[in-house]
């Protein structure tokens, strides 16, 4: 191995472990939220947080299967966004 694989390997397990605390601070976030609007937003987060995890996984393997689930979950991500904005929107 490498100095520049070791390397990488190191700044993608910092990436993921990165993304796992900024879940669990979502979590949190999703718990205390005040609001609606700062619940959805967490989710919408959490989505995003969810791909990115998938990808420096996918990036850490060197194995591509995961892209198209990524793909699924972007859109799924961006229509329950603008279904939860709809729904706050006729709430307030």
């Amino acid at each position: 191995m490498s100095v520049l694989e070791h390397v990488d390997r190191i700044l993608l397990t910092a990436a993921i472990v990165l993304v796992l605390v900024a879940g669990l601070l979502l979590l949190v976030r999703i718990w205390l939220g005040p609001s609606m609007l700062d619940r959805a937003i967490s989710l919408d987060v959490i989505a995003a947080l969810i791909i990115a995890g998938l990808g420096a996984k996918s990036a850490f393997a060197r194995d591509p299967f995961y892209f198209p689930i990524m793909l699924v979950l972007a859109f799924l991500g961006f229509t329950g966004s603008v279904g939860i904005a709809r729904f706050i929107a006729v709430r307030d």
